[in-house]
């Protein structure tokens, strides 16, 4: 559950987990497309119609819950180079940040029931799903 500093509450509920060879985030890359390997988006039963009309080569945005990321803090050095200024992380990608919610690009290399094979996913084992959403092309071609 995610809470508000009030009396609101917001449950947010996995949709599913990643399957990835990247188990350290230190050794992660620290995007999608800097070298991360192939992996696995691996899906609860509860959304499989959801899965309906997922194909190869399709581009998707993948939300997901940084679940090792640290929520208490509010400056980084972009890209852990302390040559560079700190930053406020709402202006950096950094998965440490008061909501840790990872937005990830990637493309679908094959789709086998419940799981989705996917390129560029620079996410860790484990890492729970949130919510997938395909990437928008052009006005005219939606």
């Amino acid at each position: 559950m995610v809470e508000t500093d009030g009396d609101d509450a917001y449950v947010v509920r996995p949709v599913g987990r990643v399957a990835s060879p990247l188990t350290d985030a230190a050794s992660a890359p620290r995007q999608g497309d800097e070298g991360a390997p192939t992996a696995w988006l691996i899906f609860d039963p509860q959304v499989e119609q959801a899965l309906a009309d997922l194909s190869a080569g399709a581009e998707l945005l993948v939300l997901t819950w940084l679940d090792r990321a640290r929520r208490d803090v509010l400056t980084v050095h972009p890209r852990g180079d302390e040559t560079c200024p700190r930053t406020g992380v709402f202006s950096t990608r950094s998965p440490h940040r008061p909501n840790p919610i990872g937005l990830h690009r990637v493309r679908v290399l094959a789709v086998d029931g419940l799981r989705v094979e996917v390129a560029d996913l620079e996410a860790l084992d484990g890492t729970p799903v949130l919510d997938v959403k395909p990437v928008l092309g052009p006005p005219d071609e939606r």
